[in-house]
């Protein structure tokens, strides 16, 4: 073999051993269930919903004016890509932190405004309590950070949060973690595929 033939053996194998360490199995996702209500207020147990699926989950809150938006529609174009594709058993999940303000109602308009497809797609919500133990059982950081209430009684106010996505495999498996905002649309359609061989 020539030093070429050996050098690309080489930058193959690493490139094939970094794709695999990308893929590899985090943990479990969740192990524990949690009753949520959807975008037409019916009743979804979660993780239940994703079971058998390869799921694309993010976090939001639609009072949320920057990393939310962008992850939505991270997600929107990723949910295309996998159309294109013709990749199927692809479940997509928004859920919202901020429950007391993201009533069903709210979620539909959120969803109804962005003209979003809900073939594959849910946007969950629930009361505070499971909301914040959903959080920490999928590692979120969820923080109240500052408010402003105005003249007229509106309220503007933020989360610091995590900027997450996250790809969850067909036993339930956590494979990746993304930064939602800024994610990179063709990375994660590889994995989805590498996950949907």
């Amino acid at each position: 073999m020539n030093f070429k033939t050996i050098l690309f053996f080489f930058v193959s194998l690493i490139i094939l051993v970094s794709c695999k360490a990308d893929l590899e199995k985090l943990q479990e996702f969740n192990k524990n269930s949690h009753s949520l209500i959807n975008q037409d207020s019916v009743l979804v147990n979660f993780p239940d919903l994703i079971n058998g699926k390869i799921a694309i989950i993010g976090y939001i809150f639609t009072n949320c004016y920057d990393i939310c938006p962008l992850t939505t529609n991270n997600m929107r174009i990723i949910q295309e890509k996998v159309k294109e594709e013709k990749i199927s058993n692809v479940e997509f999940v928004s859920i919202s932190f901020d429950p007391d303000v993201d009533k069903p109602s709210k979620l539909k308009s959120f969803v109804k405004v962005r003209d979003l497809d809900l073939s594959n797609w849910e946007f969950l919500t629930g009361d505070k309590e499971t909301i914040d133990k959903l959080m920490k059982d999928v590692g979120m950081v969820v923080v109240v950070a500052d408010s402003t209430i105005y003249k007229d009684g509106s309220k503007s106010y933020y989360y610091a949060h995590t900027d997450r996505i996250q790809l969850i495999d067909q036993n339930g498996i956590l494979r990746k973690n993304y930064v939602g905002s800024k994610i990179r649309i063709d990375e994660i359609v590889n994995d989805i595929k590498e996950l949907s061989r």
